[in-house]
């Protein structure tokens, strides 16, 4: 048996302000350094060690993961990162507030842009300058892996190949490995983890900070998944995230 643990970001300060993040690279807040911290302590406290972690090009991903480390004493790690760990890339709505923008599209809309399965967000214009992916970081990508935006599908596209051709043999040779990553990111290796049905998709949110952690067989097909924290501790962290495309009253 193997296990695999996946670790959502800590709140960062887009997450504060309610703001649709994607690809822009966006501080972690107070509050999410103190999550990454934890997770490291709920981690040592459960007898986790790792051989090396994988996080994406984004700090607050990789401050999260360094914070955790910490508490582990375990900042000498290899650590690797990848571009198509990063979070989903939300397009033009980057930067909008997610409460305002369900006002004035609908919180329907905001679900569907957020959630749903194979449906983009509104893209940038090719040669838009506000587009975060045309960074320095990702100079060395081809177009077609600069996205304009994408929906759950395309994330699922580079995710997963990254995880089957990077992680999944070190997990298959006993190491103990590390995912510290993003909310959509997460849930496309948990789709394909769980084989999990466009459907149910809609209503599977990840809360920042909190370990799931992975049981797998030799084949790394999951036996079994838990987070480390209480279940009303779970309940009220999954309703934050899923409370964040509502209107305010």
């Amino acid at each position: 048996m193997h296990k695999l643990v996946l670790l959502r970001h800590g709140e960062s300060q887009w997450n504060r302000e309610n703001r649709f993040t994607g690809w822009r690279d966006v501080p972690l807040s107070e509050k999410g350094v103190g999550e990454a911290r934890e997770a490291g302590r709920r981690l040592k406290a459960a007898g986790f060690s790792f051989d090396c972690a994988y996080t994406s090009y984004l700090k607050r991903a990789i401050t999260t993961l360094w914070n955790a480390l910490e508490q582990l004493d375990q900042c000498w790690i290899p650590v690797h990162n990848d571009w198509r760990l990063n979070e989903r890339h939300y397009g033009a709505l980057t930067g909008l507030d997610k409460a305002e923008t369900a006002a004035l599209h609908g919180e329907q809309q905001v679900l569907i842009w957020r959630r749903s399965f194979d449906i983009p967000p509104p893209l940038y214009a090719v040669g838009d300058q506000h587009n975060p992916a045309n960074d320095a970081r990702y100079a060395n990508l081809t177009p077609a892996q600069r996205p304009l935006g994408e929906s759950l599908k395309d994330t699922i596209a580079r995710v997963v190949p990254c995880f089957e051709s990077e992680i999944a043999p070190r997990i298959r040779k006993g190491e103990r490995v590390l995912i510290a990553a993003h909310g959509n990111s997460l849930r496309a290796l948990i789709q394909h983890f769980e084989h999990m049905e466009e459907s149910k998709l809609i209503g599977l949110n990840v809360p920042t900070g909190i370990p799931l952690v992975y049981e797998l067989d030799a084949q790394l097909r999951p036996l079994s998944s838990r987070y480390l924290a209480s279940e009303d501790e779970i309940a009220a962290a999954t309703h934050a995230v899923a409370s964040q495309g509502k209107t305010k009253h």
